[in-house]
């Protein structure tokens, strides 16, 4: 039977994973911390990532494969060095947001990436993920790394994609504010594709898991049709919203996936090693569908990580004029 590690196999993505080896007949070991379940029918081994010992109870199983999604360099490091060697392959689930250009439409698994993460410096997403890489491609040829972009679907913890959802449904009749997206991309990949690529193409070198760069605003009209918004879409600049305190791409007091106009790149990356592997392709329709009634089960104007309250959203429309 094939033996899979996953470090993580609690959360979000890393759940998924799990899942997916074990329904293609793996016998899965999780190595998580927290309280949260692993999925049924995986093995939970309770672990922090912090301790010098955490691997010391997997050091003697030879695994088929290893999968991590960390976003920190320290612990990939030195799952690496403690599980390296009984690895015939190992998966790293990275992000594009290693690539420093981003301006470059069209960019390749071969773009420039940022510096990698050094030990001591502030913590920096994009160099961590850099560092985490070079970690695991150590390894040589028994080493993946996968490089999705924005991934998406229902409960996602991010709540950037699924924001969109929220805003169109709550509205009804009223109107939604949205930046101009002229010139504007996004680029998604359902959680299930991704989870179903890694588990599928353990595969060496690596691969931007990326959907098609798709107009944003196509992409926020299939919201507005699938939520069946029949209000106005009002439209402010970039300049305007800017000057009244709304962020780029996520977090608090966002209108998250716009970008600034000068990283055209960001979310038109090369896509083709992905479909050469294989890699699949939820119809975006159905993704939006799911998360709708994600976002309406868990509550239109619950708190959520990225984008406007619906308060907010309708003062900053009082003061478009």
């Amino acid at each position: 039977m094939t033996q899979v590690l996953v470090l993580g196999g609690t959360g979000w993505l890393s759940g998924r994973i799990a899942q997916r080896w074990r329904d293609a007949g793996a016998q899965v070991t999780c190595l998580a911390r927290g309280s949260r379940p692993a999925p049924d029918g995986t093995v939970l081994l309770r672990g922090d990532r912090d301790e010098p010992d955490v691997y010391d109870r997997l050091r003697e199983q030879q695994w088929d494969e290893i999968v991590d999604i960390s976003s920190r360099a320290d612990h990939v490091g030195a799952a690496v060095a403690a599980l390296g060697d009984s690895a015939a392959h190992w998966t790293y689930v990275s992000s594009v947001s290693v690539y420093a250009d981003e301006v470059t439409v069209g960019l390749d698994e071969t773009g420039p990436l940022h510096a990698p993460a050094q030990p001591g410096d502030e913590y920096d997403y994009s160099a961590q993920k850099v560092a985490a890489e070079q970690a695991v491609t150590a390894l040589g040829t028994r080493a993946g790394i996968v490089r999705p972009g924005l991934v998406v679907g229902a409960g996602d913890p991010s709540d950037r994609f699924g924001y969109w959802a929220a805003a169109f449904a709550r509205a009804g009749d009223g109107a939604v504010l949205a930046p101009d997206s002229r010139d504007r991309f996004a680029q998604v990949i359902d959680v299930d594709d991704l989870a179903g690529f890694i588990t599928a193409d353990r595969r060496t070198g690596v691969v931007n898991a990326i959907g098609d760069p798709l107009p944003l605003s196509d992409l926020l009209d299939a919201f507005r049709t699938e939520s069946g918004h029949t209000g106005p879409v009002r439209v402010a600049d970039d300049d305007w919203l800017n000057a009244h305190g709304v962020q780029y791409w996520m977090g608090e007091r966002s209108l998250p996936l716009w970008l600034p106009a000068d990283m055209p790149g960001f979310a038109q990356h090369d896509n083709r090693a992905y479909r050469a592997a294989g890699g699949g392709f939820t119809p975006l329709d159905q993704t939006i569908r799911s998360v709708l009634a994600d976002e309406r089960a868990r509550g239109l104007d619950r708190e959520r990580r990225a984008g406007l309250t619906r308060h907010d959203e309708s003062e900053l429309l009082a003061q478009l004029v």
